[in-house]
């Protein structure tokens, strides 16, 4: 159960890399956000990075110059959900770990 858990997590480390770096150029002229699409591990187990995409949007021109077309209020939203999903794999691992811990305690 935690290889699947740590696949998700590494793919939602991903998820989260890609929204901060999108955050972090939302002011950089002609910027084009990035989103990532998971899919099913092997066997539908566990998830993996399918892509990371670029958006083809323009951004809204400021003075005759393109701006990012970054949404800061998704990508935040994207962010507290991906977080979100992160703390819930760890809880597993974390109980599935307690859960070890407690039948070899039994078994000695």
């Amino acid at each position: 159960m935690s290889d699947t858990n740590i696949s998700a997590m590494s793919a939602l480390a991903t998820t989260q890399e890609v929204s901060a770096n999108n955050v972090a150029n939302v002011s950089t002229e002609g910027f084009k956000a990035s989103s990532v699409a998971l899919e099913s591990g092997p066997e539908g187990q566990g998830v993996n990075v399918a892509a990371i995409q670029q958006s083809t949007n323009a951004g809204p021109m400021v003075e005759g110059v393109e701006g990012s077309n970054t949404d800061v209020g998704t990508e935040m939203v994207d962010m507290m959900t991906t977080g979100h999903a992160f703390s819930a794999n760890a809880a597993v691992i974390r109980t599935s770990e307690e859960m070890t811990g407690h039948l070899l305690n039994m078994s000695v």
